[in-house]
């Protein structure tokens, strides 16, 4: 095995540079011949996952890919975007994973952004990317990035056939590129504060944040989730959380250092997930609140028995009570967490206490139900007057910001200054969300200054969705708010005034603004509820939010659609 160990170039035998890297080698090393990912009927070893990363690292640099460019990728869980997350570091490159919820124009606009060298696609997202290439050829000031066709005959099924139709504008495929690689490349060990990935917040069309992850915040933040859920070596993780979502919470990383086993889902459903756990014996999974829903509601030919307790991780918009009571009662045991991307995942932890076991079903769901403590990654977290930087009282009513500092927040925003300055302000991470500190020192979120709307996990900025409102011909004024969704947690809740109510509230109608936004936003973006009339503005003329908050809060929940496909 000596010939697959990486070549350290920087730091002392008693300072080596922290990396994810260096669990791919050690799995590859001692649990070679153990299965590390596993697709359908495709298996892999991790004495293979390990071949095919250095395999790609090493075509990536024949290709002139080197340290610091941008290597994009755009695909569901499928076993090469978890190979990216080795071979694309591996060859000093910096992986940035694309959400496959964005429409052509937003792909564009982080193509651009982060300057992409090479583009890998999945054929199921053959037409975004069609499209976004073609926006792109009209700007002079772009290079097109290489781009790369990842086949999946495995999952060939489930993708429409009218993709298929396209006539190939890639230059090449995955498989084949593979093949041109050198499974003995000599991997040189990165300097730890070296960027490992970029991700973006949110699907903006404006102003994109990319949030930089180092190697060393990567290492120390699948550490600190190894511990914060006690997993045990070589857990068996099914992947119903998206890998692009902050490469999957760091868990991509998290299963090498454990040298589990990563089961890929192209495609979420209740009978997916329950299959696979009585199939693979399945000890994790991640996901949204949306998730857990898909779980709770399934249909009774849809489930199996759970072979053991599962463990799952959940984070991104605070779960309800009444969830975290039904998934205990259906046999999994659930984490909640909270962070955001600039956090690279999870930040808190709601630390179970024992003394709490005795409780009633529903009081310890309530109290799980809170955001928590510090992981191990980080230093400290804190409720604070942002105006003063002074803490709150910890009596679980004052609000404040809630700020974070330790090695697992983010480098800074990538080509921002600014925002990054602002963001670091006072030596703590500002998340904009507002919360209360309780007298044991656990975090409970209470609202979001920057009226982020979390729908399925995925964050929608309110401002973006009302500039498209705004571009309706009839809408004189429009503010967009959260709507409590009992399915995604939240859905964007659109009040709308026209310019000429008298004559217009005839012609439009709440399905024809939300046909309009769907034209113009991707599909989560798009507002599920609109109300006509009045805003109400304060003396200066700046609409009230909060009582519109208030308004869709009184809504309620849109009539519950299950269905048991993400």
């Amino acid at each position: 095995m000596a010939d697959q160990a990486a070549t350290a170039t920087a730091g002392s035998p008693n300072n080596v540079p922290l990396t994810p890297l260096s669990f791919l080698f050690r799995s590859a090393l001692v649990r070679g011949d153990k299965p590390s990912v596993i697709y359908g009927d495709r298996r892999f070893l991790w004495s293979q996952t390990l071949d095919r990363c250095r395999r790609l690292a090493s075509a990536l640099t024949a290709r002139g890919i080197s340290l610091g460019h941008t290597v994009s990728v755009i695909a569901p869980n499928v076993p090469a975007l978890y190979e990216m997350h080795f071979g694309v570091p591996m060859a000093g490159a910096v992986l940035n994973t694309i959400n496959t919820r964005l429409d052509a124009h937003a792909t564009a606009v982080l193509l651009k952004h982060s300057e992409a060298k090479v583009l890998f696609l999945d054929p199921q997202f053959i037409p975004v990317v069609h499209d976004a290439v073609q926006i792109l050829s009209e700007d002079c000031t772009f290079t097109k990035p290489f781009l790369v066709l990842i086949e999946d005959k495995q999952g060939k099924d489930s993708i429409p056939n009218e993709v298929f139709t396209y006539k190939p504008f890639w230059e090449a495929e995955y498989e084949d590129l593979l093949k041109s690689g050198d499974p003995s490349f000599s991997v040189q060990w990165p300097e730890e504060d070296q960027p490992i990935s970029l991700n973006y917040t949110s699907g903006t069309t404006a102003s994109p944040k990319g949030v930089i992850y180092t190697h060393r915040g990567a290492h120390l933040n699948c550490l600190a989730s190894i511990t914060m859920g006690s997993m045990k070596l070589a857990p068996v993780m099914l992947w119903t959380l998206p890998m692009f979502h902050c490469n999957g919470w760091c868990f991509t990383w998290v299963i090498a250092a454990q040298g589990g086993t990563n089961i890929c889902l192209r495609n979420l459903s209740a009978k997916a997930t329950f299959d696979a756990i009585a199939e693979h014996k399945v000890t994790h999974l991640c996901g949204a609140p949306v998730v857990l829903n898909i779980i709770i509601n399934s249909q009774p030919h849809e489930r199996k028995p759970l072979p053991h307790k599962v463990e799952v991780f959940t984070g991104g918009a605070p779960p309800p009570p009444s969830i975290l009571s039904q998934m205990e009662q259906l046999g999994f045991i659930v984490h909640h967490s909270y962070g955001l991307t600039e956090t690279y995942g999870p930040a808190l932890i709601c630390d179970w206490r024992t003394e709490w076991d005795a409780l009633p079903l529903m009081e310890r769901a309530l109290l799980k139900s809170r955001q928590g403590v510090v992981h191990l990654g980080l230093c400290d977290a804190d409720v604070k007057d942002p105006s003063t930087m002074l803490s709150v009282p910890r009596d679980g009513q004052t609000l404040g910001e809630v700020m974070l500092r330790g090695n697992t927040v983010m480098k800074g925003y990538f080509k921002d200054q600014e925002a990054t300055a602002k963001a670091f302000e006072g030596g703590w991470f500002h998340t904009g969300d507002l919360g209360v500190i309780h007298p044991d020192a656990y975090i409970q979120l209470k609202d979001r200054s920057k009226d982020i709307i979390i729908s399925g996990g995925e964050n929608i900025s309110s401002i973006e969705v009302e500039s498209v409102l705004f571009r309706h011909p009839q809408i004189l004024e429009a503010a967009v708010v959260a709507r409590p969704d009992d399915y995604w947690g939240e859905t964007p809740c659109a009040f709308v005034s026209l310019k000429d109510s008298a004559t217009n509230q005839a012609l439009v109608s709440s399905e024809s603004v939300i046909a309009f936004c769907r034209k113009h936003l991707s599909g989560y973006m798009v507002p599920r509820s609109v109300v006509f009339g009045e805003l109400p503005k304060t003396a200066t003329g700046k609409v009230q939010k909060f009582v519109l908050r208030e308004r869709a809060k009184s809504m309620g929940s849109l009539p519950l659609k299950i269905s048991s496909k993400l």
